[in-house]
């Protein structure tokens, strides 16, 4: 196979084009190319208003080493990727069918190849399936009555579900299992061009479907899935896990239990901490989502507004503060929505989320800073989680039970005492206006975060600004609070993927080791292999 990189068309160019002016690079005539793929497809917008979409393909053509001896190029090379594969299975018996607590990226993935292998997993979720859950979120946004078991952060699909469904992923992989999920995903409904797209997504709207086919696919390869059933204890013989409490009530038996629970699972967590499973508190981010007008962004990134031919403009920033934190954008939704995604009582959280066709007035970021141990209360494992919880308590206060919203020209006086700057966003959008799901009102944003907080989100949103001019206007809308970015609990694993309870299987965002759709999916995938690789199907 032969992969040609950097083919640069205009936007106005048609598929056709793209095999074309492959067979130019290769230097070929084009009926010997025998067959090719988009393999990557991203935008090119640095020359903007002269915007490209540049691809990679691979070819199959005939006789290879004498095309490739002639070209002599770095934008053409030979690839031998091989597919993913899972590991021979062991020969040791397991003890009653693995148990995956969760069905998030993590859980789900790993009980979707435990299933497909033979392992007839049964998956545990203390929330709702994912067409109920639909409607117990759309209830909260509309009605303000939170349901603790099913809402944006518990329920079939995990908190990614009401997310933009981002499929990149920073992780480095070799194995393959960056490329199989996205097969997975296509394979249950996802459309293929997340296949090459450079910043790949799903959206809410169809990666609910794409969890619903999951899960039949799961049931028919004989796994089982359960909804609310919450694991409220362990069982264990020493220093084994022997199965699981369901409701308090109903033991379940096996020798494989995996934690895919999620960062939000607080009350699991406290239930580990006391079995004494070892954990350690590690470091996260907080901070404010901010909104822009969608065609603001879109002429700060692309040189236009709305080009037909252009999806959405996205951005992703950081800097480094004076201070010595660093401010960055998490989880950027173009043509989103800001949504409160609270699960306890009292508390307050906000996430973003994007429908896939990412066509909403707004666009918005997470503005976060990151916190570590130092910035907690004490040194307790669980410490990290208090300190989400005094913020959440604080927004829920400020804001008078709905999502607190203030401009960042009111929030930058309020912590630096400069005065704000007229607003450029209310002169040229004005009809700009908060897009939230859920109640909202204008609130004093800016007490929720601790002084040092806030004036590093200040000072990296400044200077943000000087790269994009526009990005720090004084209209732009700021909502909090952003608490749930990562896991603020690592429940520590060895090189099997084990806890020192053994049988243990710590997995996923909530156990401190993936960040994203992606990176949770991957763990979930490694997770399965461990199994597969010590037990028998």
């Amino acid at each position: 196979m032969v992969r040609v990189s950097q083919i640069k068309m205009p936007l106005s160019h048609r598929r056709e084009d793209i095999f074309y002016k492959t067979a130019k690079i290769l230097r070929i005539a084009p009926e010997k190319i025998l067959s090719w793929q988009i393999v990557k497809k991203s935008i090119d917008a640095r020359k903007k208003p002269e915007i490209m979409v540049v691809y990679s393909v691979d070819v199959c053509v005939e006789a290879q080493d004498k095309v490739l001896r002639a070209c002599r190029s770095q934008q053409v090379q030979a690839v031998d990727e091989k597919p993913y594969v899972f590991p021979a299975q062991g020969e040791e018996e397991l003890g009653g069918r693995p148990i995956i607590v969760g069905t998030g990226p993590a859980g789900l993935f790993c009980g979707y190849l435990l299933a497909k292998h033979g392992y007839r997993p049964l998956l545990i979720e203390r929330g709702r399936c994912v067409e109920e859950r639909q409607k117990d979120v759309e209830r909260f946004w509309r009605e303000g009555v939170l349901d603790p078991s099913s809402n944006v952060q518990f329920g079939e699909g995990g908190a990614g579900t009401f997310s933009d469904g981002k499929l990149n992923t920073l992780v480095k992989d070799k194995y393959g299992r960056n490329r199989e999920v996205l097969r997975i995903f296509v394979e249950n409904g996802a459309p293929e061009a997340i296949l090459y797209e450079a910043k790949p997504h799903i959206g809410t709207d169809i990666l609910c479907r794409v969890v619903q086919n999951m899960r039949e696919q799961i049931i028919s390869w004989g796994g089982e899935v359960r909804f609310g059933a919450q694991v409220t204890d362990l069982c264990c013989h020493a220093g084994q896990v022997t199965g699981v409490v369901i409701n308090g009530v109903e033991v379940i038996e096996s020798d494989a239990v995996v934690l895919a629970i999620g960062h939000s699972a607080r009350d699991t967590f406290e239930m580990l901490y006391h079995k004494q499973i070892p954990m350690e508190a590690k470091a996260f981010a907080v901070g404010l989502r901010m909104e822009h007008p969608r065609r603001l962004i879109d002429r700060m990134q692309f040189g236009m507004e709305e080009h037909p031919l252009l999806p959405a403009a996205t951005y992703k920033v950081t800097v480094q503060t004076s201070s010595g934190r660093g401010v960055y954008s998490f989880c950027m939704c173009p043509g989103g929505y800001v949504v409160n995604a609270s699960s306890e009582q009292g508390r307050l959280a906000v996430n973003g989320m994007s429908y896939s066709g990412r066509s909403g007035d707004n666009s918005n970021s997470a503005m976060i800073v990151t916190v570590t141990p130092a910035d907690y209360a004490d040194d307790s494992p669980l410490s990290g989680i208090t300190f989400q919880r005094k913020l959440e308590e604080k927004a829920y206060r400020i804001g008078g039970g709905v999502v607190p919203v203030e401009t960042y020209g009111d929030y930058r006086r309020a912590v630096t005492g400069q005065s704000a700057e007229v607003s450029a966003i209310s002169q040229e959008y004005p009809d700009f206006a908060p897009a939230v799901k859920g109640a909202w009102r204008m609130a004093a944003v800016h007490d929720i975060l601790p002084d040092t907080l806030n004036q590093a989100l200040v000072e990296g949103i400044d200077l943000i600004g000087q790269g994009m001019p526009g990005f720090a206007d004084s209209g732009a809308y700021l909502s909090g609070i952003e608490s749930r970015t990562s896991s603020p609990v690592r429940i520590t694993r060895d090189e099997t993927g084990q806890s020192a309870l053994r049988g243990l299987y710590p997995c996923g965002e909530g156990a401190g080791y993936a960040g994203g759709i992606m990176s949770a999916a991957m763990d979930g995938m490694l997770t399965a292999e461990k199994i597969g690789a010590r037990y028998g199907g």
